[in-house]
């Protein structure tokens, strides 16, 4: 089943993506932090810091959305990859039922007319009396 290895190619892709995600989110927050220490007034390092925070924040949260639909997206790869495979087979098992049926029909038939066969060697046509 080496389809079934896209799930976790999925998952490795994401993990991929939430660790740029939240080393980009880092170098963002120590800029910022670092903007802040250099900043003249109390407002303008108090509206960086924050904005620091925010980022990490925010960061978090679209790293576990990602992780999540990710998840998901290989959940469901997993799933539509599993009733493929039984359908598969169902159809498989069908088709095999439907020629033992046909072949038990087709028996049965030649056994009829075997039958029917031997029974009209074995009684000869009856003659008809003349009148007359």
């Amino acid at each position: 089943m080496a389809e079934a290895d896209l799930d976790g190619i999925i998952r490795s892709v994401a993990k991929k993506q939430i660790r740029v995600l939240v080393d980009a989110a880092k170098k963002r927050h120590g800029r910022l932090m670092g903007q802040a220490a250099k900043a003249g007034d109390k407002d303008a390092r108090a509206r960086l810091k924050d904005l620091a925070k925010n980022t990490l924040a925010l960061a978090a949260a679209a790293a576990r959305r990602l992780e999540v639909t990710a998840d998901n997206a290989a959940d469901s790869y997993m799933r539509s990859m599993k009733r493929v495979l039984e359908e598969q087979a169902a159809a498989k098992l069908a088709s095999e039922q439907a020629a033992r049926d046909h072949a038990a029909k087709e028996k049965a038939a030649r056994k009829i007319a075997e039958k029917t066969a031997k029974q009209a060697k074995a009684k000869p046509a009856k003659k008809a009396k003349k009148k007359g």
